[in-house]
């Protein structure tokens, strides 16, 4: 594996000046610079923000449209479907939206494509199916800005259609000018428009549907509390999509692990009493890789609708029966990433993709489902941008995964001549292509690829050089005011070098957690973990006297005991 980079944050402010102003530790607001909030006023959006704070939601483009359109279907009795995503931002945002037309009134049903046969978004075949339905008036959540030539052919039918989405919106380079392709719908709410004012382009799709109930609810005199109970799942949503946690994403995450926390939908009760959570502080940690995968796995492995029942059942005793399905096939889709995992990098060190800056691995026999999941892993592994193909019913289907020095949407759109369908996020994209084309598109997308050495040499940056005997119980206390900790808003990482490891004992069935006391050069002690390959740590050990550590302090709780301890997060 590549030697890690370590590099300091070095960014400058008056951290005194700034401690004394908000109460806080002068770490702390170096911690909270590090994170790029510089002024008085974001740093106190930062500490203190709240629900007052969010957005309007009528100041992104088309929202009045949609709403006026939307109240008039209601009155007419329209019958309205709503169209989601088979992920955990498709369900949750189709939850959100069924919800709330249903408590204004509406006739309105959900749809949420199958992974296999119907694939990503709105296609024809769904768009026939709500024709011959009696349709009058679609509703795209997580989905829908990338489906033009689609939705061209609902609005020839007839149909009303309203898209709200987060995704890139699709362009194309005309003599050097970047034109958006947008989707001739009756209106189209997604705040990456480039005409859209709306302050925080980081939404999820459930945070764009909770924008917009939010806005119905207005315009019918519906109290604003009322929305907040939509909070928990703009909370999973935000976290299990990894948007980053900045902004107003921050706001909703913050807020909604409140809600979820004491939550009032039963299968989200169900699903944190069967991961034994409910006595728990749930933390974006349990949405990321406890809850999420758990909602995830039923898109994946059978259909998301079993997902959206969850959400969906009031009886708790059908609810828990739903939680433990979703449980079950959780545990079986860990199991086949395992071997997807085995098989792409028996693949990688065999053959002369080792070579290749862009990991393209097809894996015709993975369930196309888990190519996310494996593409995230392999990129974990080689620091390298991955794209996992896999064979479906209709051609080769992928994921890719990112590094923050590459666009994986950008890649792929100057490949796109090889490509029958594209879509996604600078970190993370979708894509659809004939077998034959794979070679090819692995060759071009390398030939085209930029990235320099230092590029794709994993980088550890490290907020605060500090000292172990610094930290004390009220500083770890006063880390909290800086969650929730996710994609855009990361758990700081403290570094000291000259530390010596006493009495290291490994523990665990793969030897992977290692317990000690480690300590400075003025003698200083303080309990450590580490979790990683512990024999290779005891061989570190053996090897220097002393080590660099990168850490994290926290409070380790145990037989009602509590005691100051760092979890090492890297070493040299």
């Amino acid at each position: 594996m590549t030697e890690e980079r370590w590099v300091v944050a070095a960014k400058r402010a008056d951290f005194q000046g700034i401690g004394e102003k908000f109460s806080i530790d002068p770490v702390i607001a170096r911690l909270i610079r590090n994170r790029d909030v510089i002024t008085e006023e974001d740093i106190n959006g930062y500490l203190n923000g709240n629900l007052e704070q969010l957005n309007n939601p009528f100041l992104m483009k088309d929202m009045e449209k949609a709403v006026e359109l939307i109240l008039a279907k209601i009155e007419q009795n329209a019958r309205i479907r709503i169209i989601g995503d088979y992920d955990i931002d498709g369900v949750t945002s189709a939850y959100i939206l069924r919800k709330g037309l249903r408590e204004l009134g509406a006739d309105v049903d959900t749809y949420l494509p199958d992974r296999i046969t119907d694939g990503y978004g709105i296609h024809e075949g769904l768009i026939q199916n709500a024709i011959a339905d009696g349709v009058d008036t679609i509703v795209t959540c997580d989905n829908g800005i990338a489906a033009a030539k689609e939705i061209q052919m609902a609005k020839d039918a007839g149909l009303t259609v309203i898209v709200t989405d987060h995704h890139e919106v699709p362009y194309e380079e005309v003599n050097g000018e970047i034109r958006e392709i947008l989707p001739p719908a009756d209106a189209v709410i997604n705040p990456k428009q480039k005409a859209c004012p709306y302050p925080c382009k980081l939404l999820c799709g459930a945070g764009v549907a909770f924008k917009l109930i939010c806005a119905l609810y207005e315009k019918r005199g519906i109290a604003r509390e009322k929305t907040y109970d939509y909070l928990d799942l703009v909370a999973v949503a935000t976290v299990g999509d990894v948007m980053d946690l900045k902004e107003e994403n921050r706001i909703l995450v913050k807020e909604g692990l409140k809600y979820l926390r004491n939550t009032k939908n039963t299968g989200l009760q169900a699903l944190i009493r069967a991961n034994g959570l409910e006595d728990k502080k749930i933390s974006a940690y349990h949405i990321g890789f406890v809850l999420g995968p758990c909602i995830n796995a039923s898109g994946r492995l059978d259909t998301a609708r079993r997902s959206l029942e969850l959400l969906q059942e009031e009886d708790p005793r059908k609810a828990a029966k739903l939680a433990g399905d979703l449980m079950a096939m959780n545990q079986s889709r860990k199991a086949l990433t395992l071997e997807g995992v085995e098989e792409a990098i028996r693949q990688i060190d065999t053959t002369s993709l080792s070579k290749d800056r862009v990991l393209v691995v097809y894996l015709p026999e993975c369930h196309e489902s888990l190519a996310g999941i494996i593409a995230g892993r392999i990129r974990e592994k080689y620091h390298k941008p991955t794209i996992v193909l896999t064979k479906g019913e209709q051609g080769v289907k992928g994921s890719g995964r990112s590094i923050e020095t590459y666009s994986m949407f950008e890649a792929l759109n100057e490949c796109k001549e090889l490509l029958t369908k594209f879509g996604g996020h600078p970190m993370a994209a979708g894509l659809s292509l004939e077998e034959k084309n794979v070679e090819p598109f692995r060759e071009k997308i390398n030939r085209l690829c930029r990235l320099t050495e230092e590029d794709l040499q994993p980088k550890v940056v490290i907020d605060v050089p500090m000292p172990i005997s610094y930290i004390t119980r009220e500083l770890i206390e006063q880390l909290e005011l800086l969650e929730p900790f996710g994609k855009g808003n990361t758990k700081p990482v403290f570094a000291q070098k000259g530390i010596y490891v006493l009495n290291p004992r490994i523990f665990g069935k793969n030897r992977n957690v290692v317990k000690m006391q480690v300590a400075d050069e003025n003698g200083f002690s303080i309990e450590a973990v580490y979790f990683g390959e512990g024999e290779a740590f005891l061989e570190k050990i053996k090897e220097k006297r002393q080590l660099s550590i990168v850490y994290y302090p926290g409070i380790n709780s145990y037989n009602g005991r509590e005691n100051l301890q760092i979890t090492i997060l890297s070493y040299q």
